[in-house]
Order: C-alpha cells, then sequence, then structure tokens
C-alpha cells in the first residue's frame, strides 16, 4: 500500500479514531476501544509484555502448542489452510504450522499491512514453499478468502486471549461470522484465557516494570497525535482491577485530578478519580467456553490445557 491509497487508508483510521473517541469520552461512564491501544509503539509494547514473568498467557499457550503439537496435528488431519486472524508476529502461526501434517496454505488476517507483512514473512521463511497468501481486512466483519484455497479444508487459528476483549455477545456474533467466513465444514483452533487466582490476574495486567502502565498511557499520546487531542498523560495513571461478576479484568486511565481535555473543537471534563475504561478482558470457565461456542453454530471438538490450568486451546468444529 503506498501512495494515494495509503493516505485515504490513514485518513480514514484517523476518522474512525476520533470519531471513537468523542462517543466514548462523551458518555456516562467514559470509555474507548481496545483496539485503538495497538498503534505502531501500542504493538512494540504489547510484544515487550508477553515477554514480562507475571504475563503468563503467551508463553503458556506456546506451550500448549509445542507441547500438544502431536495431539493438535492428530485431530485436525493433513492438507488444512491455515486462516489466522490478528497474526502478530505469526510465531504462533509458525508453531502451529511446524507440527500440522501437510498445510496447504498460510492465510494472516489484519487491518494493518504493515503487521502482516511481518507475520507473513516470518511464516515464509520458516516455511520455504508454503503459500502465504495475506489479507488486508477487518476481521471482526465478513470478508472474502482468497480463491487459490480452493476446496482445502479451513482452519481457523484465533490464538491469544483476544477472545477475551469481546463483551459475551459480540464474542457469539464474533464467532459465528468466523463460522461463516471459513465456511462449512471448517474448523476453528482457539485460545481462551481461564478464571484463576485474583493475585496472578491483577498481576499479569499491571506487572511491577511499568510495561503495561506505559502501553494503556500510550493511548493518550495516540490521541494527540493523531487526532490532535491535548491530553496531559502525566494527568493520569494505569490501573487494573478484576470485576468477579463480570470474570474480566478491566484497564482503566483514572484522571489524577480534575481537568478539561480539548479534542476535536469539543472540551471534555474529568473529576479527579474518574477514569476512561480502555480494555476489558474476560477470563473463561470451561462451560461458559462450550456454551459460548455452542451459541455460535461451532461444537467442542478437543480441548487442550497446561497443567496448572492456567489457560485453554480449543479445537472447534463447524
Amino acid at each position: 500500500m503506498s501512495g494515494a491509497p495509503a493516505r485515504d487508508a490513514a485518513a480514514m483510521q484517523r476518522a474512525a479514531l476520533i470519531a471513537d473517541a468523542l462517543a466514548g469520552l462523551s458518555a456516562a461512564r467514559k470509555t474507548l476501544p481496545c483496539k485503538w491501544l495497538y498503534d505502531a509503539e501500542g504493538a512494540r509494547l504489547f510484544e515487550a509484555i508477553t515477554r514480562l514473568p507475571e504475563y503468563y498467557p503467551t508463553r503458556t499457550e506456546t506451550g500448549i502448542l509445542t507441547g500438544q503439537a502431536e495431539a493438535i496435528a492428530a485431530a485436525v488431519g493433513p492438507g488444512a489452510a491455515v486462516v489466522e486472524f490478528g497474526p502478530g508476529d505469526g510465531a504462533k502461526a509458525a508453531l502451529l504450522l511446524a507440527g500440522l501434517r501437510a498445510p496447504a496454505a498460510y492465510v494472516p488476517v489484519d487491518i494493518a499491512p504493515e503487521w502482516l507483512e511481518a507475520a507473513a514473512s516470518r511464516v515464509a521463511a520458516a516455511r520455504p514453499g508454503l503459500p502465504v497468501l495475506p489479507v488486508v481486512a477487518d476481521f471482526t466483519q465478513g470478508f472474502a478468502l482468497p480463491q487459490r484455497l480452493g476446496a482445502a479444508p479451513r482452519l481457523g487459528f484465533f490464538p491469544g486471549s483476544t477472545i477475551g476483549n469481546f463483551e459475551p455477545a459480540e464474542a457469539t456474533g464474533f464467532l459465528r461470522r468466523l463460522r461463516a467466513t471459513l465456511g462449512t465444514g471448517s474448523r476453528l483452533l482457539l485460545g481462551a484465557d481461564l478464571v484463576k487466582e485474583v493475585a496472578v490476574l491483577e498481576a499479569a495486567y499491571d506487572d511491577a516494570a511499568g510495561v503495561t502502565a506505559a502501553f494503556n498511557l500510550n493511548l493518550l499520546h495516540r490521541l494527540n497525535r493523531e487526532a490532535g487531542a491535548e491530553f496531559d498523560p502525566a494527568g493520569f495513571r494505569h490501573r487494573a482491577v478484576w470485576n468477579a461478576a463480570l470474570e474480566r479484568i478491566e484497564m482503566h486511565l483514572v484522571s489524577c485530578h480534575a481537568q478539561r481535555v480539548r479534542l476535536a473543537g469539543r472540551e471534555i471534563r474529568f473529576a479527579e478519580g474518574e477514569t476512561i475504561h480502555t480494555e476489558s478482558s474476560h477470563k473463561y470457565r470451561p462451560e461458559r467456553l462450550r456454551a459460548l461456542a455452542a451459541a455460535a453454530g461451532w461444537q467442542v471438538a478437543a480441548t487442550w490445557m497446561d497443567p496448572d490450568r492456567l489457560f485453554s486451546v480449543w479445537l472447534l468444529d463447524g
């Protein structure tokens, strides 16, 4: 993507960011969609988060994909075209593909072309000769898969704990759309974080080194840079709390004092202690995940967990 198309895409993204910010920050309980956490700096900080001692999800899921590679390959079967939704750096896809039997192709899907390029390059280097077919699309919406896949069986791949960022009704709708996109008879390999001790959960989202705090506060820097806002990031602090009733970790930005911020010609007021809710990360009990999958038209074919039952990987039949 270059030239006019790139400028048009950037302008559209900026307009969407401003619209979401105005809507969320004008609400009685201020919110910002978590997707805006991931600009280039946000992505860099999140990669740093995944390497922190407190952040168990990435290393635990990687351990499952490695330790259960043979079982996953046997359950999936040969010749699958792997379609990954939000590939990140492609590391987990490279692990999965190394264990599968004669995979037909790898299709990373993301709205950010630069991230797609990184994932596609990593997988292509790890799997010479495997067709790598990136698709630029918002995977939360419907999109078309490459025709080159032909009749190869589809295996959707949605690792990490990203399913937890959706509200329950949204998660059902999202999984239903994935099933429609992948087609009848497809399968989905889904990562889901599990309910566990509160201290473990809160530490994972509020690390001692302050990397998650920087990740959350970067959203204000992004609004200043891309939306012309006038936030003083030093006037906010990061907070992560466990909401027991909804079984989710919530990330907030807390206003340290009463203040006013201008954004796109509008004045937004904050009381001392008022928060911006920037992310929810729902944690699942196995029975709840089964019910979620069934409501979206999927059936559980297999489940793998680590010995400490911190994280889970599910193979779903469509």
